[in-house]
């Protein structure tokens, strides 16, 4: 079967339903408390790691072979649920995914070693495959909303949502460092119960926000097919920019005008994954052992560097509406490479560390605001939610060939913050490169007619 194809939309035809102002802030808002929730979970088992280690009796190489095969299970999850959300809608994909986040910390309560603690944690990809959902119906609901503001300035409002990661980095440690004054270092099992609470709630209001009229016309269009009116859903899909011929979104996303991106996108993230699992999953983790900082400074200086972070999506947002999303990307992760080479090689100072720490995350993660409306720029209607949602998998291969390398490393004794430097810092400079390879595909959402919202 051959590639979807658009065509330019006919005048007077059926086309998108407007998204009004409220709909818009309403859906960005969820979206933003849905990634929070997700990332708290995901960062709680990184925050909490030193203390899980404590508790069973782990060595640091073994407590890091058991995180990078966490990474293994999530990858997998995590690439089941892009074809998901491209075949269920963005809403429920969106419900799902905080959902899983839930089911998550309350199964890692009940954990009894290393093998059910792999298992349970590889729950924890439907929640990091949140940010690719949100990205995508996010993308399609700004292209056509009745809101010029956001719409003039959407990698910014996005950036909006994408502080979430920061956020909920920082909730966790806060978290982490009240549970564990009140009742101990042992009460890390109490830490991931609790945190069910807040995903149900989200999970729940989730449910009040509505489907994305790309995606409504979509499955309109293969409703007329499948009732033998291939007239009427031409015309639909003429007017709406829906695909008139589809083929499976796995396969599209290697089809010939898809394939660069996918490529590589994909390789720039497993190469900046090497980054985010040496110093924000496992920070805890590199300030301890690669910088000497006592433990109980080592939460402060997360919370403290995590709000820094926050700072750097909304300016990595703005930027991207102004420079270009990929230069602003490529940009931000060479400087933050930089900003960490300083840190591991410099003094042990602790305002010195905190200051070096800081920056680098701020270019770190800044960037994933525009990286993941970028990325959604790039493929089709039919296939976006595949193609961010399998982009955004390679996190998990660069956290599993990031985590072996840190592995390999400490087990043959090399000090904790040379194997940071050869694998952390490096990886994110060089993935700073291969981004400039990119290049968006999908049309311009000015292209698409759009009509009053009749629902």
């Amino acid at each position: 079967m051959s590639s979807t194809t658009h065509s330019s939309p006919s005048q007077g035809a059926p086309a998108l339903r407007r998204v009004s102002i409220r709909e818009t802030r309403l859906a960005t808002g969820i979206a933003f408390l849905a990634w929070t929730i997700a990332v708290y979970d995901f960062i709680l088992f990184g925050t909490l790691l030193p203390r899980i280690e404590e508790s069973f009796g782990w060595t640091t190489s073994h407590a890091l072979l058991v995180s990078t095969l966490v990474s293994v299970g999530t990858a997998f999850v995590v690439l089941g649920v892009g074809p998901l959300v491209d075949k269920i809608g963005r809403r429920r994909g969106m419900i799902v995914s905080v959902a899983g986040t839930a089911a998550s910390s309350a199964a890692t309560a009940a954990t009894v070693g290393a093998g059910s603690l792999i298992g349970v944690r590889s729950i924890s990809g439907l929640g990091l495959a949140e940010q690719s959902v949100n990205a995508t119906y996010l993308n399609e609901l700004y292209a056509v909303t009745e809101d010029e503001k956001i719409k003039r300035n959407r990698g910014f409002v996005y950036s909006m949502v994408q502080t979430g990661w920061p956020l909920g980095a920082l909730l966790a440690a806060a978290f982490v460092a009240v549970v564990t004054s009140v009742w101990g270092a042992d009460a890390w099992r109490l830490a991931f119960l609790l945190a069910t609470v807040p995903a149900i709630i989200v999970a729940i209001v989730c449910r009040k926000i509505r489907e994305s009229p790309q995606f409504e016309a979509q499955q309109e269009v293969a409703r007329l097919r499948k009732e033998g009116r291939t007239a009427e859903a031409a015309t639909l899909a003429d007017a709406t920019g829906t695909a008139t011929e589809t083929v499976a979104p796995l396969r599209r996303i290697f089809d010939k005008k898809h394939l660069r991106n996918t490529v590589v996108l994909s390789l720039a993230w497993i190469l900046n994954w090497f980054a985010i699992q040496t110093f924000s999953v496992l920070g805890t983790t590199v300030l301890e052992k690669g910088k000497g900082i006592d433990a109980s400074s080592v939460l402060l200086l997360v919370i403290v560097s995590n709000l820094v972070g926050a700072l750097g999506y909304l300016a990595h947002g703005w930027a991207g509406d102004r420079f270009g999303r990929r230069n602003t990307i490529s940009v931000g992760w060479i400087i933050s490479g930089l900003f960490f080479t300083a840190m591991l090689l410099g003094p042990s100072d602790q305002l010195y560390v905190v200051l070096t720490y800081m920056m680098g995350l701020f270019f770190l993660l800044g960037p994933y605001a525009a990286i993941l409306f970028f990325q959604a720029e790039c493929f089709d209607t039919d296939c976006r939610a595949t193609g961010s949602a399998f982009i955004g998998a390679m996190s998990q291969p660069g956290a599993i060939i990031g985590g072996f390398i840190l592995t390999a490393l400490t087990a043959a004794s090399v000090s904790y913050s040379t194997s940071a430097l050869l694998v952390g810092a490096i990886g994110v400079i060089v993935s700073g490169f291969v981004v400039l390879g990119a290049r968006t595909v999908a049309p311009e959402p000015d292209e698409l007619v759009v009509a009053e919202d009749v629902a």
